[in-house]
Formats: C-alpha cells, structure tokens, sequence
C-alpha cells in the first residue's frame, strides 16, 4: 500500500541549506504553500551540523576588507575554475544573511570591542571566518531549526529515505520515500521541489563525513538524466583525525596551530611561504603527503601514515575557550588532550566542490525542481573551495532556492496528477530490492569502494590508477545488483538502507574517476602525477556528465571571467 501526501513544495534535506530554503519559501509563500522538509535522520542531525570553523563574509570593510578582496581569494583559490560573476554575487550578499542569522539568535564570538569576531582560515588574506567556537554549523542548525518552528505551514518528516525522483515529460511531480521506522512506502505529490542532500563523501573509506553521506540525491538525479557538473573535484581536508578520518577544524591553524613533520620542522614553510599552515587545503593537502611519501611522516594504523598538529602556539585557555569540541575529539577518540600533545592527522575525503548543474537561482532544468548547498553546483568554489565559504554558500543560495521556488508556484497554477504507472513503480522499486538476486554482500561492496577509492583517487592520481579504479568500480556496479539482503523486516531495516546508498555511491564513484581521467591536468584538488601541470587552454571549462544513450557522456562548457584572469597560484 503506498500512502500518498500532497504538498506544493518537498524539500528534500535538512542541513543548512534545506532548512534555509524551507524558511524563505515559507515567508514568501505568505501562508499560500503547502510545504514540506523531510530527511533520512532526524531533521536537527544533518551532517551540517559537523561544520565546526565558520562562515566567511565581509563585515569589516572599515577595517581593510572588501567584496573584491573576498571574491579574489575565492577565485584564485578555486584555481580559476570557478564562475566569477556568481562569486561576485555571492560574496556581496554573505554579510547580509549571516547578519540575519545573529538576528535569529546565533551566537558569534565577540571581539572585545563586542564586535563580532572573525578568525583566519586558509586562503583568505582577512581574518573573514564569523565563528561560534568550534560549532559553527551546530549553533547554525539549531539557529534555522528554531526559525523554522514559526512557519506552521512547514511539516516535518523525520527519517525518510528518498529513492526516486517523480518526473514526467521534464516535469518534476514529487519524490518516493519509504518511511523507516515503519518500512511503509510513501509518495510525496508536490509541484515543485529542492534538493539539499548534500554531497557524496562517504565514497571514500578515510573521510570527514558522517555516514548520513551517500549521494542519494546526486546519484538520483543522474538516473533521472539531469547533469552533474565538476563531480571529479572532492577536497581533501588537511586535519583528518587519524585513524577516524574525524574533521579537526583548520580553525585550530587560523588560532595559530602548526603542522609538523616526523622530525618536528614546520615543513609547510618550504610549500608556501607567505600563508603557511594557512595555504588553500588543496596545496596544504599535497604538502602533507609529499613529506608523508617522502618518508618524514610517522607510521600509521592500516597504513594511514600521518603528521602532527602541534596546538602549543595557542595556549590553553584560548584552546578552551575556542577549541573545545576539537579538545573533546582528541580526548575520545586517541587519548590525546591538544592541550598537552600534538593530534595525529592527514588529508581527509571533505567536501563536494561538484554537484547537480544549477543556475543562480539552484533550477536544475527540470520544471520544478531546485538543489541547493553542497548537492547543486553553481561553481562558487571551483576546483577548490576556500575554508569557511560552504556554510555561508548554504544559507544564501538555500535562501534564494526556496524564495525562487516559492515565487514559481504562486505564479504556476498547475495540478499533479499521478499515474498507476508511477504509483506501481514507488512500490515495486523497493519491493525489488528486497528480492535475493545473487549472493555479494552490499557491505563489502562498500568496502571495496572505499579502498578503491583511498587507492586511486585520492590526492595524487595518475592514468594507471584511475583506470584501474574504474575497472574495479564497474564490476561493483555489476555485483550492485546482485545482492543478497539478509533482514528481511520492515520496521529499520538498515540492511536495505544500506544496500540503496551503496547503489547510489557506486553509480557516483564511475562519474568521478570517468571525469578525473578525463581531464588530464592538474586543477585545484585534482593533481595528475602525470600531468602535473594546470592547462588553461584545453581544459578552463566545467566538466558535464550525463546518462544519455545508454553509457556515460563527458562535455565541457567554458568557465565564466568577470574580473581576474589565471594567473600562477603562490602563497
């Protein structure tokens, strides 16, 4: 039996760009729409509330900043492959919205003029990162959850796992769900819909991210024919906590950590001169395993050889006071207080720079339908994103989504209807699933993914590892479905959840390798061994990846330049 909900708007993600969205629909809508917010967790539990560092914005042009100050670093350290005139709007209208979050009760940390505070992070030549400790993201989830909780025209879904998009003739119509508490099939009917699901982290085993992370929206929307866009281009964080792969915010660097090698040198000094530690994560991440490789590293467990970040420099009761959450993880997780001892780390799996193509405004293409945060890619970040841009890239272009798609439907006086055509396909999807096809254990399928992935497609990549990677992957996808899933109940059965997000995650990992393969240079968070070298005549355009014609199509659509042209990344 599937159970049918009837909304004007399903935003599907509760992180900060869902919960953004959600909000601005809801002013907008006046009380007009219908709209519901669901999520696989509980709605207050997106992974964003792991973002510890902060949030960039220029608030203190007085002081010596500016928006061309703040679009230039973003530029230069996405590798000049970001789209510049999105830049420029983004950088203008980030003070104004995390204003607005003070507003709605965000704790910033306060200067001693009572000003709010802003830190260092990399990349950035003004300490332009607002912070509340070392939570940032947590404080800003609450932040948006309690603001939410004044719209009554916003329902909320809790652990709900999207499958399917419900499109007709480039028309979105709604998504399918199942409920798992319960395992009851669910369609949610709406006219239009944003994805926020985030990105697709958890295709590889070392990783900041939390297992909520699986690309569900990403891989359906490849099923669904829409265009990934720049998907090859994963950042890889400097401070992973070895050997969970745990973020340490580079907030400990922009409080003055320093990074050491095996014999105790600040090596980062030889790599970057002038920024130091605080070097773009792509070129600090590079430095780190060059020492690592070059044997200066100290042995790590199941070879996750690392470095030290040495928190002396800070001091205690400024690591107390603004490092706190980062001082409990080294307590619980190896045993170690920074307070007294240097942390183990190494580059880390982190962010999403690519995602679903979308406009300013996050439409997708299809009548409807809007992404936002880190699942839509409106090339803010380029093949490297600065520290501290994600989150405020979250709120305003979750906020423009939701108004955006508001402002479409009071204007859109269309009806849904669903076919049995669609109703049967909710309902079998899953009941396929269930099906014992073939005897691979999804769970190590996802294990061999994520050594894949360590292996070939991690910091340093070449054409024989790739290719060898991708080899592996389509035969994970061939045994993908081929599986046996052994719980056969209904009520949490994390067998079966288990089994869709690998689907999901080994359909993505073809798009990344096929993509890094394809472009053959080095950009950013994508270094060719082989090709070392950034190539600007042939290869200054997006990467597009689509499922046409029965395989994988790789195009390209030129970058757009505004004020800057590529110049030599130094710091």
């Amino acid at each position: 039996m599937v159970e049918i909900f009837d909304y004007d708007l399903v935003i599907i993600g509760s992180g900060l760009a869902g919960l953004r969205a959600s909000i601005e629909a809801a002013k907008t809508g006046n009380g007009k729409l219908k709209i519901a917010i669901i999520a696989k967790n509980q709605l207050m539990r997106p992974h964003s509330i792991s973002a510890e560092g902060g949030s960039a914005a220029v608030l203190y042009t007085d002081e010596g900043d500016s928006f061309d100050l703040h679009a230039y670093d973003t530029v230069k350290g996405s590798d000049y492959l970001c789209d510049q005139d999105v830049v420029e709007y983004f950088v203008r209208q980030a003070p104004l919205d995390i204003l607005e979050l003070e507003h709605w009760g965000i704790p910033w940390a306060r200067r001693d003029d009572g000003r709010v505070a802003q830190r260092p992070f990399g990349g950035h030549s003004y300490p332009r990162a607002t912070f509340a400790a070392d939570r940032t993201g947590f404080y800003e989830v609450h932040g948006l959850y309690d603001t939410m909780l004044k719209y009554e025209n916003i329902d909320k879904f809790h652990e709900q796992f999207v499958y399917d998009f419900i499109i007709e003739d480039n028309k979105f119509k709604g998504v399918t769900a199942f409920d798992i508490p319960t395992g009851e099939i669910r369609i949610f009917k709406a006219r239009a819909g944003i994805v926020a699901t985030g990105g697709l982290g958890r295709l590889f085993g070392y990783t900041t991210y939390s297992h909520l992370v699986t690309g569900d929206g990403l891989a359906i929307a490849l099923r669904r024919g829409m265009r990934l866009k720049d998907i090859e281009f994963v950042q890889f964080h400097p401070t992973g906590l070895v050997p969970s792969g745990i973020l340490i915010t580079e907030g400990v660097r922009g409080d003055g950590g320093i990074l050491r090698n095996a014999k105790g040198e600040r090596f980062m000094e030889k790599y970057a001169p002038t920024k130091k530690d605080l070097a773009p994560r792509d070129i600090v991440s590079r430095s780190m395993m060059t020492e690592i490789l070059e044997g200066k590293g100290f042995k790590g467990p199941n070879g996750l050889d690392y470095l030290l970040l040495d928190f002396s420099a800070i001091g205690a009761e400024k690591i107390k006071e603004k490092l706190s959450q980062v001082r409990e993880i080294g307590n619980h997780y190896v045993g170690l207080d920074p307070v007294d001892s240097p942390l183990p780390v190494r580059p880390s799996a982190h962010y999403t720079m690519g995602g679903i193509d979308v406009t300013r405004t996050g439409f997708t293409g299809v009548t409807g339908l809007w992404a936002a945060g880190e699942a839509a890619c409106l090339s803010i970040h380029g093949s490297n994103r600065l520290g501290a841009n994600s989150t405020s890239e979250c709120v305003v272009f979750g906020k423009i989504a939701g108004e955006d798609s508001a402002k479409w439907l009071l204007s859109d006086i269309s009806t849904i209807n669903l076919s049995e055509g669609e109703r049967s396909h909710a309902e079998n999807f899953v009941a396929d699933a269930y099906k014992d096809k073939g005897d691979n254990d999804p769970y190590e399928i996802k294990r061999v993914l994520w050594s894949t992935m360590d292996k070939d497609a991690y910091v340093f990549r070449n054409e024989r590892d790739l290719t060898e990677g991708l080899k592996i992957i389509k035969g994970l996808i061939d045994r993908s479905g081929k599986i046996s899933i052994s719980e056969k109940g209904n009520v949490y059965n994390q067998n079966l959840i288990a089994s869709l997000e690998m689907k999901n995650l080994v359909e993505l990992a073809e798009v990344v390798v096929n993509s890094a393969l394809e472009r053959r240079e080095s950009r950013g968070s994508h270094f060719r061994t082989d090709y070392p070298k950034r190539d600007d005549e042939n290869y200054l355009k997006h990467t597009i990846a689509q499922r046409a014609n029965g395989g994988l199509q790789i195009t390209y659509r030129p970058v757009t330049l505004t004020k800057w042209k590529p110049e030599a990344r130094v710091y």
